[in-house]
């Protein structure tokens, strides 16, 4: 449970699944996602940036689709599977993912502060779309904001984390890299 003080006499209970965990939240009915999985749930991969759902570094998925966490309110989410940067490295070990090792492995990330909304765009996006293009990668990276990278570096650590999924899926492993 969280700190209640402040909340008003509207606040709820809700219950959100985040990284296949389950959280029982008290909260204003409307505070955005990004701040109860920031300050409440200290998910802090999950990055603020405009605001105003432009930019992406707030992207998280809801149901496996990218969505902007700043333009979600909490209460909405509640029954849907909320997923956060913080699931691409493995738990036990902290070792990073693949696509993770992808962007490290191609610097796709300088400054860092977009690299979350980046990573969880691609990671949704891949699972929808494993047999993408690297034009329609770079389509989709145009919907968040990078001030440091110029973004191709960003569509080649996608385009090459696609690429060893489907060599893998076709060799038929299970583990994923992308290098």
């Amino acid at each position: 449970m969280n700190d209640t003080s402040g909340l008003g006499d509207d606040a709820q209970l809700i219950t959100l699944d985040v990284n296949g965990t389950s959280y029982e939240v008290i909260t204003a009915p409307r505070r955005t996602l990004v701040d109860v999985l920031r300050h409440d749930l200290r998910l802090t991969g999950t990055h603020v940036g405009c605001e105003h759902g432009i930019c992406g570094a707030c992207t998280v998925l809801v149901d496996g689709l990218p969505s902007r966490a700043c333009l979600m309110f909490a209460a909405q989410a509640e029954g849907a599977r909320i997923t956060t940067v913080e699931s691409l490295a493995d738990a036990d070990t902290g070792e990073l993912g693949d696509l993770q090792r992808a962007f490290s492995d191609h610097h796709g990330l300088q400054c860092g502060f977009c690299t979350p909304g980046f990573l969880m765009l691609a990671q949704g996006f891949l699972t929808e779309r494993p047999e993408a293009s690297k034009e329609e990668i770079r389509e989709v990276v145009a919907a968040n904001l990078c001030r440091c990278t110029g973004y191709q570096t960003i569509v080649e650590a996608i385009d090459a984390c696609a690429i060893a999924r489907r060599a893998q899926r076709a060799a038929g492993t299970e583990e994923t890299s992308c290098n």
